[in-house]
């Protein structure tokens, strides 16, 4: 199943409306088909590994990360397909909440004689899946939020200039992760300021995640949509109806990286999943721009509080992974 994870990573970023699923197929102690969601949510995962084992997949165990699909889209269930190739066994780490499935994968494996066994690395399998999970439970997508400051936390002097807080290899990182969320996020007063590209570079060809814009107010031209940026979406009003409107579309993970007044608003609404912070050495004082604008005045205990998940240093900076408090990692 640890390898089923990483291979379902691969796909993040790439596939949605789909969830990013990872399957290995195992025979006599060795692997003999593997997959993972392929760009644009097809094929999915189970047919991928599939195909690969062939007549090797009759009697052999079967590691998704998400519970085979029982209903037909664009394609065929993939609990049938598990089934027609004569798998003995499935594990599975969670159980699919898309009211089209929401255990009926698992039941129609056990219906043909299929051996079954649930909730493998779950916790694992639901931070990755934690955006799917989200858009089909709440009606929303995940949100990370990106914060590059000073080690005071200001994201600009005085005068704006921003350029370059960080280093190269936290610059480099933040193009890692635009490439595993499904949008990338500014808001108006972002993009008038930086006209930013927002999109991936130093990665060769890939799959463009959707830029989106939040302002009420008419905006400079950004780059264009071509095969180095992806489409661009324009949207206004309330936070909640914002994002519902993203899951609608399909989103489940989106990347926000700025400005202050959107850092604040998106944090106010308990709207933030996680949080990635870089922080470089670097001290800009009091005149400088906050990372994050004025919250509601509350008492203490009623400000988002998050925990630390884990850190890494990129160069001379250090970039923190900040999840809401008591969720899973």
């Amino acid at each position: 199943m640890d390898h089923a994870l990483r291979l379902a990573r691969r796909g993040l970023g790439n596939v949605w409306p789909n969830p990013a699923v990872g399957c290995v197929l195992t025979r006599d102690g060795r692997i003999v088909g593997r997959g993972w969601t392929q760009p644009g949510g097809r094929p999915h995962a189970e047919r991928v590994a599939l195909d690969q084992a062939g007549a090797a997949a009759r009697g052999a165990t079967a590691y998704v990360t998400l519970e085979p699909c029982a209903h037909h889209g664009r394609t065929p269930p993939c609990a049938d397909a598990l089934i027609a190739a004569g798998v003995a066994r499935v594990v599975t780490a969670l159980t699919d909440p898309d009211p089209r499935t929401a255990g009926q994968g698992h039941a129609r494996l056990r219906a043909a004689g299929i051996a079954v066994t649930e909730g493998v690395r779950a916790a694992e399998a639901r931070a990755m899946q934690r955006g799917f999970l989200l858009r089909v439970t709440r009606a929303r997508p995940m949100v990370t939020l990106k914060l590059a400051t000073s080690l005071d936390g200001r994201i600009a002097t005085q005068s704006g200039e921003s350029q370059w807080i960080t280093g190269a290899q936290a610059r480099r990182h933040v193009h890692l992760l635009r490439m595993r969320h499904d949008a990338v996020m500014v808001g108006g007063g972002t993009a008038r300021a930086d006209l930013p590209s927002l999109n991936v570079r130093g990665f060769g060809p890939v799959r463009q995640p959707l830029r989106i814009v939040l302002s009420s107010r008419d905006l400079p031209v950004l780059p264009g949509e071509d095969a180095d940026h992806g489409p661009l979406l324009r949207l206004s009003g309330d936070l909640d109806a914002v994002l519902r409107d993203l899951a609608g579309r399909g989103l489940t993970r989106i990347f926000c990286e700025g400005g202050g007044d959107l850092a604040a608003g998106l944090l106010a609404a308990d709207l933030v999943d996680e949080l990635v912070l870089y922080s470089a050495g670097l001290v800009l004082g009091g005149a400088g721009r906050a990372c994050v604008g004025t919250l509601p005045e509350m008492r203490l205990a009623a400000y988002p509080r998050f925990t630390l998940r884990r850190h890494v240093r990129l160069g001379p900076d250090l970039c923190q992974v900040w999840t809401r408090d008591g969720d899973a990692d």
